[in-house]
């Protein structure tokens, strides 16, 4: 027997840095957001409201936190944590870069 989990998918992509991030946001029946995504090969800074962890898919990234000097490269089946109201740096190079980012 399967357990089944209500969700709500936003059919309409969250598009960010011209198309060099593209996501779907998914909430869960107990409130729980989370987003599924992809970012092509590229340099980018994304700002957070919420407390983050990205939990990496497929391919890999090269992520500073804000306030850090160091450079952490993460790969499949790895995350990263980032505080709320907060922000990292990120270099995706080669492959295109899947994550699924849990909030709060």
């Amino acid at each position: 027997m399967t357990d089944k989990i209500a969700a709500t998918i936003s059919t309409k992509a969250n598009v960010y840095f011209d198309g060099r991030c593209v996501s779907h946001s998914i909430e869960l029946a107990d409130g729980t957001k989370k987003s599924v995504g992809v970012i092509l090969p590229a340099a980018l800074t994304f700002n957070t409201g919420a407390p983050e962890i990205m939990e990496t898919v497929a391919g890999q990234a090269t992520i500073k936190l804000a306030g850090s000097s160091e450079w952490q490269t993460y790969g499949p089946g790895q995350s990263f944590k980032v505080p709320g109201n907060s922000s990292f740096e990120i270099k995706v190079e080669g492959e295109p870069y899947h994550y699924i980012c849990h909030f709060g």
